[in-house]
């Protein structure tokens, strides 16, 4: 099938826009946390604020404290409602990629990696509407700018049908359930690695969430993508035997996979394990989120296996 270069272009541009639009969404989220007061603090100046009244013309400073509040909450209202904004531009990006190339838009590294960028966009949003962290947004969506920039740049990959080896219906379901579920695995890896900031006891995380809110965060979300990517394993097994002729092979990057797995397995076996929880079962998860950008970047692109075709093109 033909390549429809107009779509393809639009897709780009809707990519791009989605980046700078997620760019400006972290920084009014850093500004929010900037801004913001620790908990306790806050507590008690909501306290003082529900006390102030307007005198002479003058504002009482319990009604000044709550406009600095309402300031920095507006920045943080405005910072999702970006975020909504890009996540729908990239969704449309990717639908446009399928559209110019006739088949699933995750065939390379540039359209794996926007799927899985995507993926761990909306898990940031859901996550937000349940728990008090939405001026954590800056913290997840930095890397994600960083990471969509690196594949729009060093990753590109013209829109063009997929290699011999990937024009299989395992490609829609494999790649798309492994890069959906990996998106998701970033954010408990980010909330983690902000647990281990804020159990230190710094003054300068101060303003970070409570390390509970941040701990329940991490956990709630590995437990909803660890059966995705125990099922993204189990399809990939399937497709290998089928095009391979075995199920496993010890390829770098399936080798990379299960050792993440296991990893993530300790992490909940730990986290329901009372003398594990805490910091130990959020240095388990850091690991593992650290293993997952190791199997995203260095194995597609420095080392050479049997998945060497899913590198940039």
């Amino acid at each position: 099938m033909p390549v429809n270069s107009a779509l393809s272009t639009y897709s780009d541009w809707t990519y791009g826009a989605a980046v700078a639009v997620y760019f400006f969404a972290a920084v009014l989220y850093l500004c929010e946390a900037a801004f913001a007061k620790p908990a306790k603090a806050k507590a008690r100046e909501l306290v003082a604020a529900a006390g102030g009244s307007r005198s002479d013309g003058t504002w009482t400073p319990g009604l000044v404290v709550e406009e600095r509040r309402s300031r920095a909450e507006s920045l943080g209202s405005m910072g999702v409602a970006l975020t909504v904004l890009g996540a729908l531009l990239q969704a449309v990006s990717l639908v446009l990629r399928g559209f110019a190339t006739g088949r699933a838009p995750w065939g390379n590294m540039y359209e794996y990696g926007s799927l899985l960028t995507l993926a761990a966009v909306v898990t940031w949003l859901v996550l937000a509407r349940t728990f008090p962290v939405r001026r954590l947004g800056g913290f997840v969506l930095v890397p994600i700018v960083v990471l969509m920039f690196l594949g729009g740049t060093v990753l590109y990959a013209d829109a063009a049908p997929v290699q011999p080896a990937l024009q299989s219906y395992w490609l829609v379901v494999h790649v798309s359930v492994i890069s959906v579920s990996s998106g998701i695995l970033l954010v408990p890896g980010v909330a983690s690695v902000l647990y281990l900031l804020k159990s230190s006891g710094r003054a300068r995380f101060a303003k970070l969430p409570d390390s509970d809110v941040l701990d329940r965060l991490a956990y709630r979300s590995t437990v909803f993508a660890f059966p995705l990517f125990t099922i993204g394993i189990i399809c990939g097994a399937i497709w290998a035997e089928a095009a391979w002729g075995r199920f496993w092979g010890w390829d770098p990057k399936e080798t990379v996979a299960f050792v993440s797995w296991v990893v993530y397995a300790a992490y909940l076996h730990a986290r329901a394990t009372a003398g594990w929880r805490g910091r130990p079962a959020a240095w388990i998860n850091t690991l593992g989120f650290a293993l997952t950008v190791f199997n995203l970047f260095f194995i597609n692109l420095v080392t050479t296996g049997l998945h060497s075709y899913a590198g940039v093109s």
